[in-house]
């Protein structure tokens, strides 16, 4: 049952994931993801939860922070052989909690308009923010 494999779901807060870990699972979940280094951007973190099943990582979410009041929930993850199932839902629900414990005020994330149902069942309310992608030419901004 549903339940059943929730059970099955070890989350864990800050647990050490070397890069070819994160980037099998980027792989499996985002057809654009290239391998990349992570420990640089985990170093820097307020703190990271991840989900594993058997000890494979199958999701995953990091907090970035200004060092002040304000979080940012960046790359939420979930193996695709895994999704619509709670799973991350429980991991921003986790990263709250964690953010909420280590002294944050406020939770910033953004998202693409057709993943606001999600957002917006994990407690986040919508706001007016800007974006702009750095490693492409000026034209390409917009998208």
């Amino acid at each position: 049952s549903l339940e059943d494999e929730m059970n099955e779901i070890d989350y864990r807060i800050d647990a050490p994931l070397a890069d070819s870990t994160l980037n099998a699972l980027f792989g499996r979940a985002w057809a654009d993801h290239v391998s990349r280094p992570f420990q640089h951007v985990l170093a820097r973190s307020l703190g990271t939860v991840s989900a594993f099943v058997d000890d494979r990582l199958i999701g995953f979410v990091n907090l970035a922070t200004d060092g002040g009041g304000h979080a940012f929930l960046l790359e939420p993850t979930v193996d695709p052989a895994h999704q619509r199932r709670g799973i991350g839902l429980s991991l921003v629900e986790r990263a709250v909690a964690v953010a909420r414990a280590r002294g944050c005020r406020w939770l910033h994330v953004d998202y693409e308009v057709r993943l606001e149902p999600f957002y917006l069942a994990a407690g986040f309310r919508p706001s007016f923010a800007g974006i702009m992608r750095l490693d492409r030419p000026p034209d390409e901004h917009r998208s």
